[in-house]
C-alpha cells in the first residue's frame, strides 16, 4: 500500500516538476501570484510577529538554522541549502485591542481632573498575509543558489469605530480610524554561496513597494479652540490618505558557519525601508456653519517614513535524540526604530476656499506626527524534532520568544499599538513522498498592557487648518491592551 502511495506521489511530483521547468521564469509566476495576494497582505507600523509558517513555529528562532525559501528573510545565507524549491504560505494574523482614552480637564477655579472616555476595540479583518519563493540550485554550479520571493510583514491593519453605538464620536477618531486599503509588500532577488562545506554567504536587493492608506479625523477647529468647544463633533473633518506608488529598495546579508556538524552558527542583516513617496489627501469638510460654503483645492502631498534596519544573530545546535533529529536555536534580534522620528505629510498646493474667517484660498499647514521610537530587541528560543510514524516523515516545532516595545509610553497611541510582548509558537510538517513538505503554525502573542498618563502624552491633535504653530492637545493619554494569535499553512516542494 505505501508503495503505491509513493508511485503516486512521484507521478505527482514529477509532473509537477516538468509544470516548474515548462514555466520559465518562475520569478514572474511568483510575482503575478503575489500582486493577487498582496491585496490582502496589508501592513503597516511595527511588525507585531515576525513572520513565516515554519520560522514562527519556531518562536521565530529562525537564524542559524535558515535552510528553506523562508531565509530571504531571516538569513539570505540559508538559501544555500533550499536547493531547488518552491514555497508559499499564508497567515492570518487575528489582533485585537482595546484603548481607553483619558485627558487631563481644566475646570474653572484651575484645578485639573482627569476624564476617562469609553472603551473602543481595534480590530483587524481576516485577511491571508503571504509568503512565495522559487530558488534554483544549477547542477553546473552547486555552490551557487538564486532566489526571487515576495512577502508581506506580520502587521496589524487597525480599525477603530468611527462612532459608538450610542452615536457620539469615538473618543480613537484624532489617532485612527482604519487602516484598510493599505497595500505593502516586499519584492526581491536573492543569492547565496556556499565556497566550502563549512562557509555559507547570502545576499539579497529588496524593495518595499505598494499603497499605504490612513483614514483619520482631523479637528479643523481654529487654533486654541476660539470659537468651538474641545473635540467639537461640528469641527471633525474625515480625511483619506492614500500614499503610492511606494517604491523603497533596500538589502539584505548574511553568513552561516558550521563548524561541526551538530553546530551552526549565523548573523544577517537588514538594511532600512525609506518611503518617500506621493499621496493624495482627500478631506471630508465639517459640518460647521464656518465650512458651509469651503470647498478643498488640489489633494497632492508627499509623505516620509522610515522602517528599521535589524540586525539578527542565532546558534543552533543539532543532535540525535531517541528515533528522530532534534535541532534548537536560540536567537537574538535587534529593531532600529530610532530612524523613525516621525512621520510627515507635507501638502503641494492643497488650499481650502470660502472658510468663513480666513483667508482664501487658506493654504492646508504639513502635518508631523511625532513618533521618537525606540530600538526594540528579541530574545528567541526555538526548535524542531524531525521523526517517522506510520510510515510518514513529520516535524514537530515549540518556540518562545520575548520582544521589548519600540515605542515609548508617551507616544503610544491607537495608529500603532505595541508593548513588551512574548509570543509561543506550535508548528508541525508532514512529508509526503521525497518532494513534498506541509507546514501548519499557531501562535499566540501576549502583550503587557500600556498606561499613556494623559500629563505626559505627547501625540497631539492633527489640525491642518491651525494658523501658526501653537501647541496642541494630545490625544493618546490612557489605557492600552492588545493580543494576537496567528494561523498559518503552507507547503514546500523542492524538485
Amino acid at each position: 500500500m505505501r508503495g503505491s502511495k509513493a508511485r503516486a506521489w512521484a507521478a505527482v511530483a514529477a509532473r509537477a516538476a516538468r509544470a516548474a521547468r515548462s514555466a520559465g521564469i518562475v520569478g514572474v509566476v511568483a510575482a503575478g501570484l503575489i500582486s493577487l495576494g498582496a491585496r490582502d497582505a496589508r501592513a503597516a507600523g511595527l511588525y507585531f510577529s515576525d513572520r513565516g509558517v515554519r520560522p514562527l513555529g519556531r518562536g521565530g528562532a529562525f537564524v542559524a538554522g535558515a535552510d528553506d525559501i523562508n531565509a530571504i528573510w531571516y538569513n539570505p545565507a540559508g538559501l544555500a541549502d533550499a536547493g531547488t524549491s518552491f514555497l508559499l504560505d499564508a497567515a492570518w494574523l487575528d489582533w485585537g485591542s482595546t484603548f481607553t482614552r483619558q485627558t487631563n480637564v481644566v475646570g474653572a477655579g484651575g484645578s485639573v481632573y482627569t476624564d476617562t472616555f469609553p472603551s473602543v476595540k481595534g480590530t483587524t479583518p481576516i485577511l491571508p498575509i503571504p509568503t512565495i519563493g522559487f530558488s534554483y540550485n544549477p547542477s553546473s554550479a552547486k555552490e551557487l543558489t538564486f532566489a526571487v520571493g515576495a512577502f508581506a510583514p506580520y502587521t496589524a491593519v487597525a480599525s477603530y469605530p468611527l462612532a459608538l453605538a450610542d452615536g457620539t464620536p469615538s473618543p480613537s477618531r484624532y489617532s485612527l480610524v482604519s487602516l484598510n486599503g493599505s497595500t505593502l509588500v516586499v519584492t526581491g532577488v536573492w543569492v547565496a554561496y556556499k565556497p566550502i562545506e563549512q562557509v555559507r554567504i547570502g545576499f539579497g536587493l529588496e524593495a518595499l513597494v505598494g499603497t499605504f492608506d490612513s483614514t483619520v479625523v482631523f479637528s479643523a477647529c481654529p487654533p486654541q479652540s476660539l470659537v468651538c468647544a474641545s473635540e467639537d463633533p461640528n469641527y471633525d473633518a474625515y480625511s483619506q490618505l492614500k500614499v503610492g506608488p511606494i517604491f523603497a529598495p533596500s538589502a539584505n546579508m548574511g553568513v552561516t558557519f558550521v563548524p561541526d556538524p551538530h553546530l551552526r552558527i549565523g548573523v544577517s542583516g537588514q538594511l532600512p525601508f525609506v518611503v518617500d513617496a506621493p499621496a493624495t489627501v482627500t478631506v471630508k469638510l465639517p459640518n460647521a456653519v464656518e465650512f458651509d460654503q469651503a470647498v478643498q483645492q488640489g489633494d497632492n502631498a508627499h509623505v516620509k517614513f522610515e522602517l528599521p534596519a535589524i540586525f539578527r544573530a542565532g546558534i543552533e545546535g543539532r543532535a540525535r535524540v531517541g528515533p528522530g533529529n532534534l535541532r534548537v536555536e536560540v536567537a537574538y534580534v535587534r529593531e532600529f526604530w530610532t530612524t523613525q522620528h516621525s512621520i510627515d505629510i507635507v501638502p503641494s498646493n492643497i488650499e481650502l476656499l470660502n472658510v468663513r474667517g480666513f483667508p482664501s484660498p487658506f493654504a492646508v499647514s504639513p502635518i508631523s506626527i511625532p513618533r521618537n521610537f525606540d530600538n526594540s530587541n528579541s530574545y528567541r528560543l526555538g526548535g524542531e524534532y524531525g521523526f517517522e510514524a506510520g510510515g510518514y516523515k513529520l516535524d514537530a516545532r515549540l518556540g518562545l520568544a520575548f520582544e521589548t516595545s519600540a515605542v515609548p509610553v508617551a507616544y503610544e497611541s491607537p495608529l500603532t499599538v505595541d508593548m513588551n510582548k512574548i509570543t509561543l509558537g506550535l508548528g508541525g510538517s508532514i512529508h509526503l513522498g521525497q518532494h513534498w513538505r506541509f507546514d501548519a503554525v499557531y501562535a499566540h502573542v501576549f502583550a503587557a498592557s500600556v498606561y499613556v498618563d494623559p500629563a505626559v502624552a505627547a501625540v497631539p491633535k492633527v489640525n491642518p487648518v491651525q494658523g501658526n504653530p501653537t501647541a496642541s492637545e494630545a490625544i493618546n493619554g490612557g489605557t492600552y491592551t492588545a493580543s494576537a494569535d496567528v494561523l498559518g499553512v503552507g507547503l514546500n516542494y523542492r524538485f
